[in-house]
């Protein structure tokens, strides 16, 4: 990764430490490459990141091996009219008067109780005590479940989002992944089976209830739901939560001109998404041959998509290695559909389901965040360091703060 040919390779320690540098190197001298330790091909221009995304030759038919393991089968597997089907069962709970009806007063909760736990010492590591947590407990409290049981779901999406991210192999890290499922299924299917019985007013009820056509979801696709709602839909918030701020505390002028103007938190919320997006990458299998640039992808091969790589390519954005809430080239009103500018959260049919969700939670988070910390300083000397590379975002953000 020191000289423009080296090709750069994705399990390495440099590319962990600084995947933007290795992006520009793939994008414009291997927007193709075969990478033998991963069994992949890695695609990094925009253009075809997002083909691979919208192009129906590309299925899911990857998450058999990668995500049913730790899930077991999702929604994400799923195409065709059964894909639609089951989706559309989903979708409402996600989106519009439902969202904010039923669910918005769930996230304001659950994020003031975190802040009112350090709002007064005026000090807080904003990943450790609060994004990592924040979404979890939103997750939970959204299905209805116990709210005692916030710290074992924080054990349970640990150990989901690193089986995802195992990208090297690492047997402890499968085993690990292996009984969470064993866990979460033992925990989730009996109370599955008393909504249904005994239905309330939660997002667990719903699913129980949801049906079209006379298709229903069985007590297996609403377990398998819930597991990926609680990797998919912590991981992204958790991330961004702290990425936002990371990325706004450098860039004090933008940090004073959002906390001036609120309306601007979507922007620079979709700006962190293309700037530092919380997922990196993510994988398709097309069902024949596909050319892309820089050479042809068999049909059956793994292609990786670089996320991180096509949200910063020069071809698509003008000056990607900044970061600017005011960018014209990003429009916010589109940012979190699947017409997005940007493809953090993928784009086409299997657009994340619950972006809304997202957007919803770095609203009130950030908001609610700003108004407990009027003068939030990182400690001298201190630069934020993301870690990960399948999913990537601040290890941690130490913060002072005048309390109020």
């Amino acid at each position: 990764m020191t000289t423009a040919r080296e090709i750069p390779d994705l399990l390495s320690n440099a590319f962990a430490a600084d995947p933007y540098s290795a992006y520009r190197v793939l994008r414009d001298e291997a927007p193709l490459v075969w990478h033998e330790g991963m069994q992949s091909y890695v695609v990094s221009r925009y253009e075809d990141v997002a083909r691979v995304f919208k192009d129906p030759v590309f299925t899911t038919a990857n998450y058999d091996w990668q995500l049913e393991p730790v899930h077991g089968r999702t929604i994400l597997q799923l195409s065709g009219r059964e894909h639609a089907v089951r989706r559309a069962l989903v979708a409402p709970a996600f989106r519009g008067a439902e969202l904010q009806e039923r669910f918005l007063p769930v996230i304001e909760r659950n994020s003031a109780a975190l802040i009112d736990g350090f709002r007064r010492t005026g000090r807080v590591d904003l990943v450790a005590d609060y994004s990592t947590r924040f979404p979890i407990n939103v997750i939970v409290d959204m299905l209805g479940l116990d709210q005692a049981d916030h710290a074992r779901f924080h054990r349970w999406y640990t150990a989901i989002v690193a089986f995802l991210g195992n990208i090297s192999g690492d047997p402890d890290v499968v085993t690990a992944g292996e009984r969470t499922r064993r866990e979460f299924t033992e925990y989730m299917l009996p109370i599955i089976r008393d909504r249904r019985a005994n239905p309330g007013d939660d997002l667990l009820s719903t699913l129980c209830r949801a049906e079209i056509d006379g298709t229903a979801m069985s007590d297996e696709d609403i377990r398998a739901f819930c597991s990926l709602l609680l990797a998919a839909g912590g991981e992204t918030t958790d991330k961004a939560v702290a990425a936002l701020f990371a990325n706004l505390l450098r860039h004090p002028d933008q940090l004073a001109a959002v906390r001036a103007d609120r309306s601007l938190i979507p922007a620079a919320f979709a700006e962190t998404l293309r700037y530092t997006p919380p997922v990196h990458m993510i994988m398709r299998q097309p069902a024949e041959d596909v050319a892309l640039s820089g050479g042809v992808v068999r049909a059956g091969r793994t292609v990786t998509a670089l996320i991180g790589a096509a949200n910063r390519d020069p071809a698509r954005y003008d000056r990607p290695d900044d970061f600017d809430v005011h960018r014209a080239d990003l429009t916010t009103a589109t940012a979190f559909s699947a017409a997005a500018e940007h493809v953090a959260f993928a784009l086409g049919r299997h657009f994340c389901v619950g972006a809304l969700l997202a957007r919803t939670e770095v609203e009130v988070g950030a908001n609610q965040l700003l108004d407990a910390m009027p003068d939030p300083r990182l400690p001298d000397g201190f630069t934020p360091v993301e870690k990960g590379v399948f999913t990537r975002g601040p290890a941690s953000l130490p913060l002072t703060f005048t309390p109020v």
